[in-house]
């Protein structure tokens, strides 16, 4: 079984990113974790900046139902046990519940290593998430990406202009890591 690692709300936000980190997942690198707070809050933030609420209610449920094993529940009783910022009290709290060996976001400072360290629960940005992927799983890592790149038929991209938009997606280590390898 893959390691499982809980993803908060910034990480699923942006579509390509979402797209790469689940085609690494669909290929076994790891099992993505997250609660139905960490989804809602995806699906209102990406309504409330102007994603049409079908699609985005497609994008979501798509999610779960091809990641069935990814919802964490039972963990509303922690939330008032966790030290971190008080915003993101639930994600820790589902990431603990749900056995996570990291915890993958772009707010890093919203979860101390005091908050952290009792769980044994490493928390990383996405950067250092998919460079860890990168360096443990060289190929099948860089598979996913040309075939998901493949894949994209409107529009259609290149493996340079998804790696543009993961840089842009807060991500600039990995590509530059990836560029490396693949040229």
């Amino acid at each position: 079984m893959s390691f499982p690692a809980f993803f908060d709300t910034n990480v699923l936000y942006g579509a390509l990113l979402n797209d790469f980190v689940l085609e690494l997942a669909d290929r076994g690198l790891f099992r993505p974790l997250w609660s139905h707070d960490v989804l809602f809050e995806l699906a209102k933030n990406l309504v409330k900046n102007g994603e049409d609420p079908a699609l985005v209610r497609k994008r979501v449920s798509t999610m779960e139902d091809y990641f069935a094993d990814a919802m964490v529940t039972g963990y509303e009783d922690l939330v008032p046990t966790m030290t971190n910022d008080t915003k993101d009290r639930h994600v820790l709290a589902a990431a603990i519940r749900g056995g996570a060996e990291v915890l993958v976001t772009f707010n890093t400072k919203d979860f101390p290593v005091q908050a952290v360290e009792r769980f044994d629960l490493e928390v990383v940005h996405p950067d250092d998430f998919l460079i860890n992927q990168l360096d443990l799983y060289h190929a099948p890592t860089l598979r996913g990406l040309v075939e998901l790149v493949a894949g994209y038929e409107s529009p259609t991209m290149t493996v340079d202009d998804f790696l543009l938009a993961l840089t842009r997606a807060g991500v600039p280590k990995f590509v530059e890591a990836t560029r490396s390898k693949l040229y």
